[in-house]
C-alpha cells in the first residue's frame, strides 16, 4: 500500500455503497417490518433467520451470533479483508477511483498500476481458458482427463492453455491496449530480442488469485517431452505476486476455511483440486516455495476469533522421505500458530489427486480426518530412523528426538510428548527421557532419584 486512503474517498464509498444492494448481492433479504430486512445469517449456520440489516442507519446485527457493523465491516467478515481492501472492492464496485495520502505520494499513481496489472492478468487467464477447448491444448486436456478432471472442473478453476507461440499471448494482449512495459513488469512476459515474448508456452495454465479473487499470477506444468523448463513454472516476484504470501485456492477456500475452523494444506494445484471436488473445500497450496510465515498471516486472518485460533491447520504431504522433509520444516513454523495442526500421509505415498483416482472421493475425505498431530509426526519421523531394538538405537533416538520435545513451549505439552516419547522408544522410565529433554531444553539435568522437574 502506497498511502493511506483519503478520508473523503472512504466517506465516498460508504455513500455509494447502499448496505442493502451490498448485503443482497450474497443472501437473500426479505422484508421485515419497520423498514428493516432479515435474511439468513452468512457468519453461522442457521435455519430462521436473524440477520437484520436496516437501511436507514446503514448497518447490519445478526441477533443469532452477536455480529454487526456497516457496510465495510460486512464485507471485511465476508471476505476476509482488511479495511484497506474492503474499501477498495467496494470502490471497484462504484466505479471510483481512491486517492492515497502519504508523504511523497503521487496520488492514483500506485493504484491505477495495480489496476493496469490487475486487467492484463484477467484478460490472459480469459484467453488461456478459451484456448483449453481449441485443438492445440489436447494434451493439456489429457493430463485433467487422465487425474479424473473433467471439463466443468476446468472452469470452475479457471484452468487453461499456454499456446506454443513466442508470443500469441503478448500480441494478444497488446492488441487489447496494454504495453510491452506493463506485461513485463506483471510477468506475463519477457523481454525477447524483438518485443515481449509469452512466459508461458504449450503449457497448462492454472490463475493464481489472492484472497479478493483478483488473478495475481499463473501456474504452469510442463505438457510436451521437448520442453526443456521445469515441470512447474510460476509467475516470476511482481507488484501483485509474491510467492510467499500466495496460496493457491486461498480465494475459493476462505469462507469454508472460516466456516468449518479448518485449513488444509496441500503439495499443488491438482490436489486443491482433487480435495475440493472431493468434499475438502478449505484445501488450499503454496506457489513454488515452502509453507512460511507469509502464508501464516493469510491462515491467520481466516482461523483468528478475536486474539486466539479456533480452529485447525492440516498439512498433507507425499508418504516419501521428501515429503516427510517437507513436514518437519514445517513443525518449525508450528508454534506461531496459537492452534491444533496436523500431518496427513497416506500409507501408499499418494498425494490427494492420485488418491482420488485410485481410490475416490472418500478416501481424500479419510485421509484428512486421520491427520497425526503435527509434534507426534515429527517425533516418529524422526525416531523411525533409528534401530529400536538396540539399547545404542533407541538413546541415539532419544538424542535426536528429544531436542523436538525441548522446543514445545507449552508446558504442560511438552511433558506429555515426554511420556509418549518413553513410551515409544520403549524405555519405561520417564525419568531417564525428561532429563535428556531438560537437558537440550537449557537446564539441567535432576540428579539420581530427584524426580524429573516438571517444566
Amino acid at each position: 500500500m502506497a498511502g493511506r486512503i483519503s478520508d473523503d474517498d472512504i466517506a465516498h464509498v460508504r455513500e455509494r455503497s447502499p448496505i442493502a444492494d451490498v448485503v443482497g448481492e450474497h443472501i437473500q433479504l426479505r422484508n421485515a417490518g419497520g423498514g428493516n430486512l432479515k435474511g439468513l445469517c452468512p457468519f453461522h449456520e442457521e435455519k430462521s433467520p436473524s440477520f437484520n440489516v436496516t437501511p436507514a442507519r446503514g448497518y447490519w446485527y445478526c441477533f443469532g451470533c452477536g455480529e454487526g457493523g456497516d457496510v465495510i465491516t460486512f464485507v471485511r467478515r465476508l471476505e476476509h479483508l482488511t479495511f484497506s481492501e474492503a474499501i477498495e472492492r467496494l470502490a471497484q464496485r462504484a466505479g471510483i477511483q481512491l486517492r492515497y495520502e502519504q508523504g511523497g505520494y503521487v496520488p492514483g499513481r500506485e493504484q491505477g498500476e495495480r489496476t493496469r496489472l490487475i486487467e492484463a492478468h484477467r484478460a490472459a487467464a480469459e484467453y488461456y481458458a478459451e484456448l483449453l477447448g481449441g485443438p492445440e491444448a489436447g494434451p493439456g486436456r489429457r493430463f485433467l482427463s487422465e487425474r479424473g478432471f473433467e471439463r466443468v472442473d476446468a472452469e470452475h478453476f479457471g484452468v487453461g492453455f499456454a499456446p506454443p507461440d513466442w508470443d500469441r499471448l503478448a500480441r494478444h494482449l497488446m492488441g487489447r491496449g496494454f504495453t510491452a512495459a506493463e506485461l513485463i513488469k506483471a510477468g506475463i512476459a519477457k523481454e525477447g530480442r524483438r518485443g515481449p515474448i509469452d512466459r508461458f508456452r504449450a503449457r497448462l495454465v492454472w490463475p493464481i488469485r489472492d484472497i479478493t479473487g483478483d488473478v495475481i499470477g499463473f501456474g504452469a506444468r510442463k505438457l510436451l517431452d521437448n520442453d526443456e523448463g521445469p515441470k512447474y513454472l510460476n509467475t516470476p516476484e511482481s507488484p501483485l505476486y509474491k510467492k510467499s504470501e500466495v496460496l493457491y485456492g486461498i480465494d475459493l477456500a476462505k469462507r469454508e476455511i472460516s466456516k468449518r475452523s479448518q485449513a488444509v494444506v496441500v503439495e499443488g494445484y491438482t490436489d486443491v483440486m482433487a480435495c475440493h471436488l472431493a468434499g475438502v473445500p478449505t484445501a488450499v497450496a503454496t506457489c513454488g516455495t515452502s509453507f512460511g510465515e507469509g502464508h501464516i498471516k493469510i491462515l491467520r486472518r481466516l482461523l483468528l476469533d478475536q486474539a486466539e485460533f479456533r480452529g485447525e491447520v492440516v498439512f498433507t504431504f507425499d508418504g516419501d522421505p521428501a515429503g516427510q522433509k517437507a513436514a518437519l520444516r514445517a513443525f518449525a513454523e508450528e508454534q506461531k500458530f496459537v492452534t491444533q495442526t496436523f500431518v496427513a500421509v497416506q500409507p501408499d505415498g499418494l498425494d490427494p489427486c492420485d488418491l482420488r483416482v485410485k481410490h475416490g472421493d472418500a478416501a481424500v475425505r479419510d485421509l484428512v480426518a486421520s491427520r497425526e498431530p503435527l509434534f507426534a509426526f515429527a517425533i516418529r519421523s524422526t525416531i523411525s530412523r533409528y534401530d529400536l531394538a538396540t539399547n545404542e538405537g533407541r538413546l541415539a533416538a532419544l538424542d535426536a528426538a528429544a531436542p523436538i520435545v525441548a522446543a514445545i513451549k507449552d508446558r504442560a505439552l511438552r511433558q506429555m510428548y515426554a511420556i509418549d516419547l518413553d513410551r515409544w522408544l520403549g524405555f519405561l522410565n520417564e525419568q531417564l527421557v525428561m532429563g535428556r529433554i531438560t537437558e537440550m531444553a537449557g537446564h539441567p539435568a535432576p540428579a539420581a532419584g530427584q524426580q524429573p522437574r516438571r517444566a
